[in-house]
């Protein structure tokens, strides 16, 4: 695919409004439609399964909606961000820390990664003529123009010499809209969250918090939607219990606590794990972070 250089016109408007903006700017691929707001994705490159399940968690959830998932095609949350975005049917945006070529994109590991997205009608944008090579320094320049071009930036997980801690100082410093999510206490990976998260972020733990963020109403949801017709009465009671997620000691407990006077099952443990697994199996029900929900 081409490498073109931007116009001035047709940049993000908002990265006109930075302090340091680029003096030029490449593109392969296609920009977002206009009106889509931009979400910007950092982390550390070395991704934790938490970090993993939590970044693909929040991008699923905004499936359908005008929202673009910018990041840097590096290891770690970068790569799971456009993954993610790719899943969902979102449009996204990699901005390595070299020029467009095929030749000089890194990490090399990624490079299926960046043909993904531009198959998928996404983009690849840089600073640099085509075949610049990415030297240190180059990555957290780039990191401006993530930042620059977002409307809001996630961040996904930092430790104490992250390097990803400078790209939040930038969102606060280009007024940009930072979010966080939390981890548990004494993780090193939530070093840069929990500061950001006291310094005023904003806390997110489901795609709703973003679409806040984004000034984006959320889809009227059906939060009662229909139950498939072949459920059995065990299955039923988990379905109707799943409005809002549950773990699996809270299913045991109260499914084994509906009562007979009100004309439905007293399921023993043992039927409702049976069912549990039965409505996994046929994707109706999965669990993320110790909660199982409906898809």
């Amino acid at each position: 695919m081409d490498i073109r250089e931007l116009e001035r016109t047709e940049w993000p408007k908002q990265l006109l409004e930075i302090p340091q903006p680029p003096e030029r700017l490449w593109i392969r691929g296609s920009l977002p439609a206009e009106g889509t707001k931009l979400l910007a994705v950092v982390g550390s490159r070395a991704m934790t399964r938490y970090g993993q399940e939590a970044c693909e968690k929040l991008i699923t959830g905004l499936a359908g909606y005008p929202i673009s998932i910018i990041s840097g095609l590096a290891l770690g949350v970068d790569a799971c961000a456009h993954k993610a975005a790719l899943a969902a049917g979102l449009h996204t945006i990699a901005i390595p820390g070299s020029g467009l070529d095929d030749l000089v994109i890194g990490p090399r590991t990624n490079l299926g990664l960046a043909k993904d997205i531009l198959s998928a009608g996404g983009a690849l944008m840089s600073e640099h003529e085509p075949k610049h090579i990415a030297r240190p320094f180059d990555f957290p320049a780039r990191n401006r123009i993530m930042v620059g071009m977002s409307d809001a930036v996630l961040v996904i997980e930092a430790g104490q010499k992250s390097g990803t801690l400078i790209t939040a100082r930038l969102a606060s410093e280009y007024n940009r809209e930072l979010l966080c999510i939390p981890h548990r206490i004494g993780d090193a990976h939530a070093f840069g969250p929990h500061l950001f998260i006291r310094l005023g972020a904003t806390l997110v733990t489901e795609p709703a918090h973003i679409l806040e963020a984004l000034r984006i109403p959320p889809r009227e949801t059906a939060s009662s939607a229909e139950a498939p017709s072949d459920l059995d009465n065990v299955e039923l009671v988990i379905w109707g219990m799943l409005e809002e997620p549950k773990t699996r000691d809270e299913i045991l407990r109260d499914g084994s606590r509906i009562g007979t006077s009100e004309g439905k099952l007293a399921a023993t443990a043992g039927e409702l794990l049976t069912a549990l697994v039965a409505l996994e199996l046929r994707g109706l029900i999965k669990e993320e972070f110790g909660a199982w929900r409906k898809i």
